[in-house]
């Protein structure tokens, strides 16, 4: 293997995984080693619920993401969710929304099948996932959450012709399922601008992520039952140490599935989870570096 690990290292990637979990020694373009995503929130009347919960805890976030799908959204929707984000400073991730579940084909349903995740099958649901971000585009979004590596590039390249804003940002999601260094890789060349790992990813693995990759990494310190159930808060000062910057997904375990349809009382307890694992980051890495508030 010396001679593949060297390869490996001679073309800018990890020889292997970082067992050594060294430090990363990067951060946010605002000095920020790590700020907070709440996925799952799938309209203006939980999300408003959210960033009420939490300005009663004092506690502050970055991100909110919207899973089910831009094209699932009213105008009216849209718009009010924009508009919370301005008032809340925080950033808006909107799902693009034809993805594989919401198509004809029969494949995805299948055991075998479900290994495609999300991607799109055919064309026209190109043009139809590019019509959903320039919906959002002009109703006021300008970050997307991406389930196909080709509509990714896609996106790149007319954000490039500014056929949309410059300013548009494209998040990677985990059910992509990509966890390896050449991945990630891949994927900044192609237009990420974060990439949310697989779920179950171990801090070696993060650590070499890291290495290969500048832009953030979005990691999820819980899970919904659907995809494991799974509570890392304890893990959370190592994932900053080794892979800042980094968004900590959290408030997943509230859910029971991907797309569930958050509530008002599901809001709340997100946010209540947020307070959880800030208590774990003050205790056991009280000097790790969170980004200002509305930072970007």
């Amino acid at each position: 293997m010396k001679e593949t690990r060297a390869f490996l290292t001679s073309i800018g990637m990890p020889a292997g995984d970082a067992y050594d979990l060294p430090p990363s020694g990067k951060c946010f373009n605002d000095g920020g080693q790590y700020r907070f995503e709440v996925p799952g929130i799938q309209g203006p009347g939980t999300m408003k619920a959210l960033l009420e919960a939490l300005d009663s805890y004092g506690q502050t976030i970055h991100r909110v993401t919207q899973t089910k799908g831009i094209m699932m959204l009213t105008d009216e929707e849209i718009s009010e969710m924009v508009s919370l984000a301005g008032k809340w400073q925080v950033e808006l991730v909107l799902a693009v929304g034809p993805r594989a579940t919401y198509d004809t084909g029969a494949s995805v349903h299948t055991q075998e099948g479900q290994r495609m995740g999300y991607r799109l099958r055919g064309q026209e649901q190109i043009v139809r996932a590019v019509e959903d971000v320039k919906r959002a585009v002009k109703l006021g979004c300008r970050s997307f959450l991406v389930y196909d590596e080709g509509c990714l590039w896609v996106l790149n390249e007319a954000r490039k012709a500014v056929e949309i804003p410059s300013e548009c940002r494209f998040k990677v999601s985990a059910h992509c399922g990509h966890g390896n260094p050449c991945s990630v890789k891949l994927l900044e060349t192609i237009g990420a601008d974060s990439i949310n790992p697989v779920r179950d990813i171990q801090l070696q693995m993060l650590g070499a992520l890291r290495q290969a990759v500048n832009i953030p990494l979005d990691v999820h310190t819980e899970n919904p039952a659907s995809s494991g159930g799974f509570i890392r808060h304890y893990e959370v000062p190592e994932m900053i140490r080794v892979a800042a910057p980094i968004y900590l997904k959290t408030g997943g375990s509230v859910a029971k599935s991907h797309s569930w349809d958050t509530s008002v009382a599901d809001a709340g307890k997100r946010a209540k989870q947020v307070m959880l694992v800030k208590r774990v980051i003050d205790n056991y890495f009280p000097e790790a570096a969170s980004s200002e508030k509305g930072a970007r």
